[in-house]
């Protein structure tokens, strides 16, 4: 079986970790998503709580989904950029894999068997996803979804040469709303299985 490798980006409180995680199981391959971090903290020789401090936008309750980058030292911040673009193509290397965040389709640009997904919701639905399964204030999604949001466009925009949107560089964008999370993950796979595999 030939080895490819999804990417997933996402909106905050589109679900797209959470189907991201269903995927996995359905197709049986790992998924990287907060891994990420604790493989910088062993390559850089620094805590994970440093590397997640300058990665993640917002100091919340949620900092689990929060992705990426805060205000800190920009040669920090390039530093940790290039040791996660190293780890996640080493990790490329060894099979079949799903990458989450991070500008993968960016870094993985060359991958020549690769999905780049983006998954999007309707702002309202994407409150009721972050009070309903996540479990968050409506304020606090409110705010979450705003900063996240912004601090995703700014982290690509720092280092994705000519991004102009998040739809740029896709082979499929996907509401998620329309289809919840088993739907999405089954036809985010169901691609998988017919073109990829």
């Amino acid at each position: 079986m030939e080895k490819y490798v999804i990417t997933i980006s996402r909106q905050f409180g589109s679900m797209g970790r959470s189907i991201a995680q269903k995927l996995s199981n359905i197709l049986e391959i790992d998924f990287l998503d907060r891994d990420i971090v604790e493989m910088t903290s062993k390559r850089m020789g620094l805590p994970v709580s440093m590397i997640s401090n300058e990665e993640e936008a917002v100091k919340a309750g949620f900092l689990g989904r929060i992705y990426p980058l805060g205000v800190g030292i920009p040669s920090i911040k390039d530093e940790i950029f290039e040791v996660q673009s190293n780890i996640i193509k080493d990790y490329v290397k060894k099979g079949s894999c799903i990458i989450v965040g991070r500008c993968a389709e960016y870094i993985l640009k060359d991958e020549k068997n690769s999905l780049n997904v983006y998954i999007y919701a309707p702002y309202k639905e994407r409150i009721k996803n972050c009070t309903g399964y996540l479990g968050m204030e409506e304020k606090d999604a409110k705010r979450l979804i705003r900063e996240v949001d912004t601090a995703r466009e700014n982290y690509h925009k720092l280092y994705v040469p000519q991004y102009n949107s998040p739809f740029d560089n896709r082979d499929l964008c996907i509401d998620s709303s329309k289809y919840g999370i088993n739907g999405t993950a089954e036809i985010i796979a169901g691609i998988v299985n017919e073109r990829m595999k």
